[in-house]
């Protein structure tokens, strides 16, 4: 992923419990803010979903669009890309679990290119703004809080 953001957290669960919260894509309204409606469009053959609506509302930045999910068979990546936006005309991202004993290092990396111009600086801040939020809804949630 060319001029890509990335971030990490820890998390206090294990990678399968935390990749299960990521696959959980019906109940990402529950616990990520900005997500107000999902919908898994085609399963995969290991049941997974393969390609997810998303509807987003995160203030001043609204869109609905679709990604095509890239299960690692160890369990412990998975990546993603665009296939279609309306204010999106890219998006490449990927959760990488490590793990530490009985915590797990979340790294989340992120690239999006929106439909309008903006200066690479704040595309940055936006894209690290995004992960922050994500992660640490993440791990709120991979954690039972």
């Amino acid at each position: 992923m060319a001029d890509e953001s990335t971030q990490s957290i820890e998390v206090d669960a294990l990678p399968q419990e935390i990749m299960a919260v990521i696959a959980d894509f019906p109940a990402y309204p529950e616990w990520a803010n900005a997500v107000k409606k999902t919908e898994v469009l085609e399963d995969g053959p290991d049941g997974r979903a393969r390609q997810v609506r998303f509807t987003l509302d995160a203030g001043a930045f609204k869109d609905v669009y679709t990604l095509a999910y890239d299960w690692a068979g160890d369990g412990l990546s998975v990546s993603w890309t665009l296939v279609k936006g309306q204010m999106q005309r890219a998006q490449n991202g990927r959760y990488l679990l490590t793990p530490a004993g009985e915590r797990t290092r979340v790294t989340y990396t992120l690239s999006v290119q929106l439909a309008v111009p903006m200066i690479g600086l704040f595309r940055r801040k936006a894209e690290k703004m995004i992960m922050d939020i994500a992660l640490k809804e993440l791990k709120r949630r991979a954690e039972g809080d």
